[in-house]
């Protein structure tokens, strides 16, 4: 059996302008620019395309990362996605943290709204330059608990949420 992974190192994205975009993640968020890397072509690819891939630390010691690869960039690569296509979730130390963290967006001037309680967290929502929903969590005490007992009927849910979605297409409906 394989040993199971430890974590994540970094989740990558595209960015519209490293400099807008280090300017939100270190200057606003106060994550540390941890290092970029500079390349003339794609890897493994080869393919002529320069870019730059930047590296934020988080305090876990993991990495926020961004590619500003002007060359190839989409119109639409920016847009405000909403948070069920994706989003990240950033882990406060407890909710008078979060709501700290709440009040300086807003008086930095990022809209940012909440607390949303969660039940076994509660959230802050915000979004950065570059169209990504931005989320900061804390963990309610009871956290571990629910997470607990939300595992042992997590199989159960699934399987009745796909019969669910399989009954209402083949009725042509919405689930």
């Amino acid at each position: 059996m394989t040993t199971p992974l430890t974590g994540i190192h970094h989740s990558a994205f595209r960015c519209r302008d490293a400099e807008e975009t280090r300017a939100f993640y270190e200057d606003v968020l106060g994550l540390p620019l941890a290092a970029v890397v500079q390349e003339e072509k794609e890897p493994g690819s080869g393919l002529p395309n320069p870019f730059v891939h930047l590296f934020f630390r988080m305090g876990d010691g993991r990495f926020i990362a961004f590619f500003d690869a002007p060359n190839t960039v989409k119109e639409g690569d920016f847009a405000l996605v909403h948070g069920f296509d994706r989003h990240v979730a950033f882990e406060a130390e407890d909710e008078a943290t979060l709501l700290a963290w709440r009040d300086r967006l807003n008086a930095g001037g990022v809209p940012c709204f909440g607390p949303i309680d969660h039940g076994f967290v509660k959230s802050v929502y915000f979004a950065d330059p570059n169209g990504i929903p931005l989320e900061i969590t804390a963990r309610v005490a009871t956290h571990d608990a629910i997470l607990a007992e939300e595992a042992r009927t997590a199989h159960a849910v699934i399987a009745a949420w796909t019969a669910r979605k399989a009954a209402a297409w083949a009725e042509g409906r919405a689930a």
